[in-house]
């Protein structure tokens, strides 16, 4: 049995025209909205081992390519801060916190549509 290959999506694909479609290209995957979360509702400045340890299990590498990602989209920034060691900040971008709204309308949803 041949073990078919994913390719990754480009949110620029031009195959794409939904806009719902290319924003679940890029924020809709499991990690990607944890770490936006982070950023959201905790601290808008975060370094790569507070969001390693607050996002346990994820991997350092998985956590690599998301912020990555979200540098790319311009959705939070990387500071690298020079002293003795290197030392990197992320901080939340205004196009980044403009998903706040959105992500708290998708929490609302839940609380209504799903009651304890």
């Amino acid at each position: 049995m041949a073990i078919k290959k994913w390719k990754k999506e480009k949110i620029e694909d031009n195959r794409y025209t939904c806009p719902i479609h290319k924003t679940a290209l890029l924020i809709g995957d499991r990690w990607t909205l944890f770490i936006l979360r982070e950023f959201l509702y905790n601290n808008k400045k975060q370094k790569f081992n507070q969001l390693l340890h607050a996002l346990k299990p994820i991997s350092s590498r998985t956590l690599s390519i998301k912020l990555k990602k979200l540098v790319e989209y311009n959705l939070i920034e990387r500071k690298e801060i020079l002293s003795k060691t290197l030392c990197v900040d992320y901080n939340i971008t205004k196009k980044g916190e403009s998903l706040k709204k959105a992500l708290q309308e998708m929490a609302n949803w839940h609380k209504k549509n799903f009651k304890p």
